[in-house]
Formats: C-alpha cells, sequence, structure tokens
C-alpha cells in the first residue's frame, strides 16, 4: 500500500519578488528548441574535467532549454559563488546511457545525474552489479534541510530536490470529479484523458495512484470499468495536455501547480480525488569516481539553499525539497498540495512495478 505522508506545509514562505508563471518538467515538452542538443548538448565551458573545478551534469532538456529554464540561471549564480565552472548535458536516453555504459566498462563522462526518480533508480539497480551513483554522506552541509516524506532512495545515494503532486485539472463547468468512482460515472463518460504509464512520468504516476486505492488486486478491474466509460489514453503529458487545451474533454491527469501557468479559471480546476495526490520527488545523485566530486557535492549544496530552492521550483513549476524555501507568495498561493499526499516507496515498488505495467498495458492498451 503506498504511504501516506504529511504535506509539505512546514515550508517558509518569503516574498522574493520573482514569479514565473511557466509550465515545465521533462514529460511537459515534446520537441523542445534546440539550444541545448538531444543526444549531448551542452551548456557552459567544456573542458578535461580531471578534478579541475568544472561540473558536468546530466540532466532532462528542459532543464536546461525552453522558455526561462532553470539551468543557465543555475549557471549563472553558482559559478558567481563558486570557484567552478558548470555544463549541462542531455543524454539522448537519459539515464539509460549512463546504465548502457557502465555494462559496456566505458567512462561516466559527468558528475552529477539531475532529474533522477524512484523507477529509475530500481532500474539501475536491478540492472547493474555495481553501484552507479555514491552518497555524498556527510559531506552535504544542506541535506537535514531535506523533507523526510521526499526521500526515495533507501541507500541516500539520490537526494530530492524538487515534487510535484499528480492530481486532476477540470472544467468546472461541466464536471466535479472528487473521488475515483466520479471517473466512471455515465455523465462523464468520455470525459477523462491520462497518459500511457508505459511512455509518461504523470501517466505512471496515475496508475500507482489507482493501485494504491483498489490494491494490486483490484486495480485492473477500475481501469476496465474506465476503459468501459471512455477515457482517453495519449502517449505523452503534451499529447494528453494539447487534447485537453482544445476541448476534447472536461478532465485530465495533470500536476497540482496547473494554476500557476494558467491562472485560477474555471477550466483549469485542480481536483485531489478522494482528496489524495501522487507525490513524484525527483533527485540529483553524484556518479561514483565522479571527474570532480568535491565540485558536485558543492554544486547538491547550493541547489538545496533556500534561495536557490525557491527558484528552482518556481521555473520547473514544482514544489521544493527543502522545508526552508523562499517561494514567491503569489506562486505558494496557486501551487496545490494535496490533503493526503501519497506515493510509493523504493521496496514498495521494486520486483513489483513491472509486473503492474505489463499487466495493465496487456489488458488495456494492447
Amino acid at each position: 500500500m503506498a504511504k501516506p505522508f504529511p504535506a509539505t506545509t512546514n515550508m517558509s514562505l518569503k516574498y522574493t519578488g520573482r514569479y514565473h508563471p511557466v509550465m515545465r518538467r521533462r514529460t511537459f515538452i515534446a520537441g523542445a528548441g534546440t539550444a541545448v542538443a538531444a543526444t549531448a548538448g551542452c551548456l557552459g565551458y567544456r573542458g578535461d574535467n580531471e578534478g579541475d573545478g568544472i561540473v558536468t551534469v546530466a540532466t532532462y532538456e528542459s532543464f536546461v532549454d525552453g522558455d526561462d529554464p532553470v539551468g543557465p540561471w543555475l549557471k549563472e549564480n553558482f559559478e558567481a559563488d563558486h570557484d567552478a565552472e558548470l555544463e549541462f548535458t542531455v543524454p539522448s536516453s537519459g539515464i539509460n546511457q549512463y546504465i548502457r555504459r557502465a555494462q559496456e566498462g566505458a567512462d561516466i563522462d559527468a558528475d552529477l545525474f539531475v532529474g533522477l526518480n524512484v523507477d529509475e533508480l530500481i532500474r539501475i539497480d536491478e540492472e547493474l552489479d555495481d553501484p552507479l551513483f555514491e552518497s555524498p554522506a556527510g559531506n552535504l552541509e544542506r541535506s537535514d534541510s531535506v523533507l523526510d516524506e521526499l526521500r526515495f532512495d533507501p541507500d541516500g545515494r539520490t537526494v530530492p530536490y524538487d515534487t510535484g503532486y499528480i492530481s486532476l485539472v477540470y472544467d468546472e463547468r461541466n464536471v466535479e470529479p472528487t473521488t475515483f468512482e466520479d471517473l466512471t460515472a455515465e455523465a462523464n463518460r468520455g470525459q477523462l484523458i491520462t497518459q500511457n504509464a508505459q511512455e509518461s512520468d504523470p501517466g505512471l504516476a496515475f496508475l500507482l495512484w489507482t493501485i494504491n486505492e483498489f490494491g494490486a488486486d483490484g486495480y485492473l478491474d477500475y481501469w476496465q470499468r474506465l476503459e468501459d466509460n471512455d477515457v482517453r489514453i495519449l502517449g505523452s503529458w503534451s499529447d494528453a495536455y494539447n487534447a485537453y487545451t482544445n476541448e476534447a474533454a472536461d478532465m485530465v491527469v495533470s500536476y497540482s501547480t496547473d494554476q500557476v501557468y494558467n491562472g485560477d479559471t474555471p477550466r483549469h480546476q485542480v481536483g485531489f480525488l478522494n482528496d489524495q495526490g501522487y507525490a513524484q520527488p525527483e533527485g540529483m545523485a553524484r556518479f561514483v569516481d565522479a571527474p570532480d566530486s568535491e565540485a558536485a557535492t558543492d554544486l547538491m549544496n547550493y541547489i538545496l539553499e533556500p534561495e536557490v530552492q525557491g527558484v528552482i521550483a518556481e521555473k520547473n513549476v514544482q514544489f521544493p525539497a527543502v522545508d526552508d524555501a523562499e517561494l514567491d507568495e503569489e506562486f505558494a498561493s496557486l501551487a496545490h498540495v494535496p490533503p493526503e499526499p501519497i506515493t510509493f516507496d523504493y521496496d514498495e515498488l521494486a520486483g513489483n512495478l513491472d509486473g503492474w505495467v505489463d499487466e495493465w498495458a496487456r489488458q488495456i492498451v494492447e
């Protein structure tokens, strides 16, 4: 059973004068701009990286490219405060690229991976005999500020830096979903759009949310009822959200920060089924034998600073991972935390996740 954990209501909300009403996330953008090449583009100076104060960060495209991404801001401000240079690389296959390199015994030419979630961590541990990441342990001074409920790595290798909550976004003029049963009601036939759990982080989170609600023995029956009620399952978040924007339906699975981007309008209401939302923390992890592990740890500490956490949250349109982030008051008022955040932890997903998704795909998608 997915564990509930306290809402992040103990964050210190300090007005900073910043407000960035832009929705971005790695699953938010399909075909973003070309400022960073999707194969292995970089932002910043590139050198031999042998302990020379150059931190190479592997991450996802929208972290460094698009409309006002956080990467360039992070580079400029980190370099201004530290005797180090920061560069980004966007691997074309994400973490899978580094899994393959480790399997082949090839060098890992990066210090830090930013954008890791629990299912990717499980895949790493299942496919590699030797560790890909190492814990920063006592070297991470800001580690104690990270909210315990967001930690998803039992070995402490991965440190959360932000989180999102999966919810419904709906048009209150036509629907008012408050429970899972509402989604199967005849009155809401054909009104729900969601994403393919095999392709999309929000789609996977929504599937796990239903498993939490109906159990491993009952979630497929619930999905059959959704299918019988003409649920639309599209590939990516962008596919689903674009369909919703074009008024193909009145409900879509999305993020509870939707109003930060769209405002509090009738068609952009945030719905927490059964007063719940599924948490999706993202983490950063330092590669084993990182070319410059000390500078990488400095960057990890910097990312967890209160002001930096506020900027990352606002630019990524997600929630901070620390208890003292400096958030714009308007952002804080439009970004909604569910009354009961839930998530499956590492131990609950390991050995189960692939089977759940495969069974769902065979019955519902194929």
